[in-house]
C-alpha cells in the first residue's frame, strides 16, 4: 500500500492482510508471498530500522522456514518483513555491508572466503525486505500454517494459527543477495573475519556487498 506521494503507508496497513514477495527464480518464486502479522518476531530487541545488505556465493541450510511478520523500532513503528529461519547454515564468501547515516562511508564484514572454511550459523533468523538468488528446496511444504513450522529452528514460527508459511528440510541458494533489517542467531561462526570502514570508491559510490 502506498500514499499519494508513492511512499509506504504503514500507518494505514492491516498487517494481517498486507503481503510482500521475496523474489527467487524458477518454481520457488510463487511460494514466497506472505501475510503480515503484528510484531511477533524478534521481540527480544528493537530494530534501528536501517537496512543492510548481505551476500554470499552460496548458502547451504538444513531446516528452513519462512513466513510473514513485522519487526518494531524503539518507538513502536512496525516494519513489514519476510522471516527466514534456518536451523543450521553454511555461508560461503559471506559479506555484510551497512551505510553510515549522514556520512559517505560504509562498514563491511567479510568471512568464509576459504571454501573449506565457510561461515556457519545455528538457529538463524533474518528479517528480509528483499531476496534474490537461485534457490533449491528439498521436501518443501507450501501453505503450511506458520504456527506449526518446526524445521527452521526453535523460534522460526508464528505464535498464532492461521498465518501462511512454508518449510523445507534443506535449502541451497547460490548467488545470494538480500536486504535485511534484522538478524539473530544462536551461534554465528565467522571464519576469516575481516571488518573494514570504507570510504567511497574511485567512482564516488559507497563500497557495498552488491
Amino acid at each position: 500500500m502506498k500514499d499519494a506521494q508513492g511512499g509506504p503507508a504503514y500507518g494505514r496497513t492491516n498487517w494481517r492482510r498486507f503481503a510482500v514477495a521475496a523474489a527467487v527464480p524458477a518454481a520457488a518464486a510463487g511460494a514466497l508471498v506472505f501475510g503480515m502479522a503484528n510484531g511477533a518476531f524478534a521481540a527480544s530487541f528493537a530494530v534501528s530500522g536501517q537496512s543492510f545488505k548481505i551476500s554470499a556465493d552460496k548458502l547451504d541450510g538444513n531446516g528452513f522456514a519462512q513466513y510473514g511478520d513485522s519487526v518494531k523500532k524503539v518507538d513502536g513503528t512496525p516494519i513489514p518483513v519476510a522471516i527466514s529461519g534456518i536451523s543450521s547454515a553454511k555461508l560461503y564468501n559471506l559479506c555484510q555491508s551497512v551505510k553510515t547515516p549522514g556520512l559517505p562511508i560504509t562498514l563491511t564484514i567479510r568471512a568464509g572466503r576459504d571454501e573449506a572454511k565457510p561461515a556457519a550459523a545455528t538457529n538463524l533468523l533474518i528479517g528480509v525486505s528483499e531476496l534474490s538468488g537461485d534457490a533449491e528446496f528439498t521436501d518443501i511444504n507450501i501453505g503450511q500454517d506458520a504456527s506449526t513450522l518446526g524445521l527452521g529452528g526453535k523460534d522460526a514460527h508464528y505464535p498464532d494459527a492461521g498465518m501462511f508459511g512454508q518449510e523445507a528440510k534443506h535449502v541451497t541458494i547460490t548467488g545470494l543477495r538480500q536486504t535485511a533489517v534484522s538478524t539473530s542467531a544462536g551461534t554465528f561462526k565467522l571464519t576469516g573475519l575481516n571488518m573494514k570502514v570504507n570510504l567511497p570508491g574511485s567512482d564516488g559510490k559507497p563500497v557495498e556487498c552488491f
